[in-house]
């Protein structure tokens, strides 16, 4: 069976957000392939009691991880509830997710209202459309002057 895969992320200011969220989510969430960066998915996993798999923490690579593997088509969503206020030390690493989340047409959604809608949508579950065709998708658009 097909499950859609989803990756977890929040910034300290914003795991308090991420755990009410999978909460109030928690029965959609169950039918999903979680990943997540290791304090959130703990978080997520003892605190709504879903099982997460675990990467490094954002700083330590984490982040980068979900970006490689937006890249080799192994998710489908993320949330990442990021905090634009507070400055973070790997800064590059979550530009980067979210430049690959827009290149590769992945749904991403980074605060709890936007992941309220893209989890409600009726194309949430719709595996068709997760592993479709994507119109953004790097390899499917013209090189050079075409």
């Amino acid at each position: 069976m097909t499950r859609l895969r989803i990756a977890l992320i929040a910034h300290d200011s914003r795991k308090d957000a991420m755990v009410d969220w999978a909460f109030y989510n928690r029965e959609t969430l169950a039918d999903c392939t979680l990943w997540a960066t290791s304090t959130t998915g703990t978080r997520v996993q003892k605190q709504v009691g879903l099982s997460v798999n675990m990467l490094r923490s954002g700083p330590l690579g984490g982040d980068a991880q979900i970006g490689a593997m937006i890249a080799t088509s192994e998710l489908d969503v993320v949330f990442f509830f990021w905090d634009q206020l507070t400055p973070q030390p790997h800064d590059v690493d979550i530009r980067t997710l979210l430049r690959l989340a827009v290149l590769y047409d992945v749904p991403i959604a980074c605060n709890r209202r936007s992941a309220d809608l893209l989890i409600s949508s009726p194309l949430f579950n719709n595996l068709n459309y997760h592993h479709g065709p994507r119109s953004g998708h790097a390899e499917e658009r013209p090189v050079g002057n075409a």
